[in-house]
């Protein structure tokens, strides 16, 4: 009797614990930023993305669970050749989410997967987008923004592709574009020529504008000059006409006229004695010598 108490409650307990096993295994999570796909002999049957408590077919189906949340690939650096044939190494990376849980199950199956065919499609676009344009299109003093249509065209490639493996692009951007080093004194020489000839050019325009400013500021001066000389011309013809006019006024008689002449002679004379020589020598007719010998 006992016997056969033992065998029913063991019975009891292993019927409790398949219970408990087969409910354990009935029943799957999906969180807030998951996908959870059910698979069934290796078919995926259901797909949800809904949080929370689900069924599924105990000890038959099973779950992968794949992230709906964005996710960032850093892409190793790569060589890419530009249309003028140079090597340029491009360091890049990738935002991405899955937008189609069954197509990449199906076409990739893990993240690992996806991430080197990203790398392969990635590698491929740059290859193809760069290899349209010279280098000196791509390294240049230009603002950023204006490169912008090189990344949106690596982008547009790189998403067309990935569509086929249930995988959205987010964005494609390049980090840094470095030269090799067997072509950075060349670039960086061809870059300080293209300065030179520029400040050159502005040197040269420069120098230009400024003879034509000389031209214009002597011109001005030689009309301001002349300008100048002609009317201080007029005003000493005018003022030795006044002074002859005042002469005149002034010496209208004979005795004004006789004492000019005799002041003039004066100062002819003391004019003549300036110097060392104190000796003169006058005609016997001058009217100088006459005044000097009888000045009465």
């Amino acid at each position: 009797m006992k016997t056969k108490k033992v065998i029913i409650r063991s019975l009891l307990a292993a019927l409790a614990l398949a219970v408990v096993v087969c409910g354990a295994s009935a029943f799957y999570t999906v969180e807030e930023n998951e996908y959870a796909c059910v698979v069934r002999f290796s078919k995926i049957i259901s797909t949800t993305d809904t949080a929370g408590l689900h069924m599924k077919m105990p000890f038959i189906d099973s779950t992968k669970i794949f992230p709906k949340a964005i996710m960032l690939y850093d892409i190793p650096p790569s060589e890419v050749l530009t249309s003028d044939k140079q090597n340029m190494t491009v360091d890049s990376y990738v935002l991405w989410r899955i937008s189609d849980p069954l197509l990449f199950y199906q076409s990739l199956g893990s993240t690992t997967v996806a991430e080197q065919r990203l790398d392969a499609i990635t590698y491929n676009a740059l290859k193809t987008v760069m290899g349209t344009l010279s280098q000196k299109d791509i390294i240049n003093e230009e603002p950023p923004s204006e490169r912008n249509d090189i990344y949106a065209g690596i982008s547009s490639n790189v998403s067309n592709l990935a569509k086929n493996y249930g995988i959205d692009i987010v964005d494609v951007k390049i980090k840094r574009l470095d030269l090799p080093e067997a072509n950075e004194q060349a670039v960086y020489q061809r870059m300080i020529s293209e300065r030179k000839q520029m400040a050159e050019k502005y040197t040269a325009d420069g120098e230009y504008e400024a003879s034509i400013i000389r031209n214009n500021v002597d011109k001005q001066v030689n009309i301001i000059v002349s300008n100048a000389r002609a009317k201080a011309a007029e005003l000493q013809a005018q003022g030795e006409a006044e002074y002859m006019k005042m002469l005149a006024n002034a010496y209208n008689t004979q005795d004004k006229q006789e004492f000019y002449a005799f002041t003039q002679a004066l100062d002819a004379l003391l004019a003549s004695l300036d110097g060392n020589e104190k000796t003169i020598i006058l005609s016997r007719d001058s009217e100088l010598a006459r005044l000097l010998i009888s000045p009465n």
